[in-house]
C-alpha cells in the first residue's frame, strides 16, 4: 500500500521547485534593483537627500483593524473572520457589545421596511437600538449586509440607517417628511 507522499510525490517536488524558481527570480530581481538604486546614489550629500519614507503626522494617529479602525486588507479580514468562528465553535462572545447597545432595546420594527424577520436578523448581529444602526459606517453596513442572508441589500434600498439616524434623535417631524406616517411604535 502506497502512503499519501509516495502517491504525491511527482506533484510536490513540481511545486518545490516552481516556487524556489519563482523565489530565485524574485529576490535576484528584488537585490538588482536595490544595488542599482545605492550605485546612482551614492555620492548624494544625505541632507540633501529626499526621504526614504513620507513623514506621518504625529497628531494622527495610525489605525488599524486590530486595535479598533476599518480592517486594511487580506490578514485583518482573515484574523476577523477566524475571530467570528472560533466565537460560533466555543459559543462565546468574541466581539465587543456595539455602541449604543446601552438601555432598553428600541422596536425596530417601526422602521419602512423592517418587519419581525428582518428584526430577528439584527438581533443576531448584535443590533438592539436605534443609535447602533444611525453609527453604523458604510463599511460596517457592507459588513453587516453580508450577515442578512436573504436580506442582503435592505439596509442600503430601505435606507435603514438613514431612517435609525432621524429615531435614535427622536427626530419625529423629520422621520415622517422624510419616510411618512410613523407607526405606533415609538
Amino acid at each position: 500500500m502506497r502512503t499519501v507522499f509516495d502517491a504525491n510525490m511527482v506533484p510536490i517536488v513540481i511545486a518545490l521547485l516552481v516556487g524556489l524558481l519563482i523565489g530565485w527570480w524574485m529576490f535576484r530581481r528584488a537585490r538588482a534593483g536595490s544595488a542599482k538604486d545605492l550605485g546612482e546614489r551614492r555620492n548624494e550629500d544625505p541632507l540633501e537627500a529626499p526621504p526614504l519614507a513620507p513623514r506621518i503626522e504625529e497628531d494622527r494617529p495610525i489605525r488599524s483593524g486590530v486595535d479598533g479602525g476599518e480592517p486594511n486588507g487580506l490578514v485583518s479580514s482573515g484574523a476577523a473572520a477566524a475571530s467570528d468562528v472560533a466565537g460560533q465553535v466555543l459559543g462565546v462572545q468574541v466581539h465587543d457589545e456595539l455602541p449604543g447597545a446601552d438601555g432598553p432595546p428600541d422596536n425596530l420594527e417601526i422602521m419602512k421596511g423592517v418587519g419581525p424577520k428582518l428584526v430577528a436578523r439584527l438581533h443576531e448581529n448584535g443590533i438592539v437600538r436605534f443609535e447602533q444602526i444611525a453609527r453604523l459606517s458604510d463599511n460596517e453596513v457592507s459588513i453587516l449586509d453580508e450577515k442578512m442572508g436573504p436580506f442582503k441589500g435592505r439596509l442600503r434600498r430601505d435606507r435603514i440607517v438613514e431612517q435609525a439616524n432621524y429615531l435614535a434623535r427622536g427626530d419625529k417631524d423629520g422621520f415622517e417628511a422624510q419616510f411618512g406616517k410613523l407607526g405606533s411604535g415609538l
